[in-house]
C-alpha cells in the first residue's frame, strides 16, 4: 500500500475500478486546514481525464507496471500488431493505447507498459525523439531565413510536421513524439 506522498508523474493508479495515469500533481497547504494533494489523471482503460484531491496521507492504490520492449510489425483492421523482442509473441492493441500512432514506422522499437496483475498492456510509448524522412514539402524561398517561419512537411508515415523553411524533400529530420514538433535536421546515417 502507498499513500499520497508516493505519487509521481507517470504512476498508474487504480481508482473506482478504472486505471488512471498521473499527468500532473501537486500539494495545497493552507494555514488552518490540513494539506491536500491533487492530481490530474488520464484514463488508461477509458478516455476520461479527471482531477482528484486527497487529504495528505490518504491511501492510494498504485498498479505495478513493467516496461517491455516490442517491435511494431504492421497495422490491419484488428489494430496495431507488435512483437515481443525476447519471446517473439505477437500482441495487437487499439490505436487509443498508443501515445503517438501517427509517427509509428514498420520495425520501430516501442516500450509497452504491462500491468503485472493481469498481464495486459496499459499503454505503448514511442521513443521521445525519432528520425523521420520528409516525403513532401514545398521548397523554401531563398534568403527568407530572417524569421522563424515554418512550413508543413509530410513525413514517411503520412503525418504532417511544421518545419523551418530550409528543410527540403528527401531530408531526415528529428521529431519530438510527445509534442509532434520538429527538433533538428539529421545528417545522413
Amino acid at each position: 500500500m502507498a499513500n499520497t506522498s508516493d505519487i509521481s508523474r507517470g504512476m498508474i493508479l487504480k481508482l473506482d475500478g478504472s486505471l488512471y495515469s498521473v499527468v500532473e500533481f501537486g500539494e495545497n497547504k493552507t494555514a488552518r486546514a490540513a494539506a491536500k494533494v491533487w492530481a490530474k489523471l488520464k484514463g488508461v482503460d477509458n478516455s476520461r481525464t479527471i482531477e482528484k484531491t486527497w487529504n495528505s496521507g490518504d491511501i492510494i492504490y498504485p498498479v505495478r507496471v513493467e516496461k517491455r520492449e516490442y517491435q511494431f510489425l504492421y497495422k490491419d483492421e484488428t489494430g496495431y500488431n507488435f512483437m515481443d523482442n525476447s519471446t517473439f509473441e505477437q500482441m495487437t492493441v487499439d490505436e487509443n493505447m498508443i501515445d503517438a500512432p501517427q509517427f509509428l514506422k514498420d520495425g520501430q522499437e516501442v516500450a509497452f507498459a504491462i500491468n503485472t496483475e493481469t498481464e495486459q498492456p496499459v499503454n505503448v510509448e514511442l521513443p521521445d525523439k525519432i528520425v523521420m524522412l520528409v516525403t513532401y514539402t514545398e521548397p523554401g524561398l531563398r534568403g527568407d531565413t530572417a524569421t522563424r517561419t515554418l512550413k508543413p512537411a509530410t513525413v514517411e508515415t503520412g503525418a504532417t510536421v511544421n518545419v523551418p523553411l530550409f528543410v527540403n524533400e528527401g531530408e531526415l529530420i528529428r521529431v519530438n513524439t510527445k509534442t509532434g514538433e520538429y527538433v533538428e535536421r539529421v545528417k545522413e546515417q
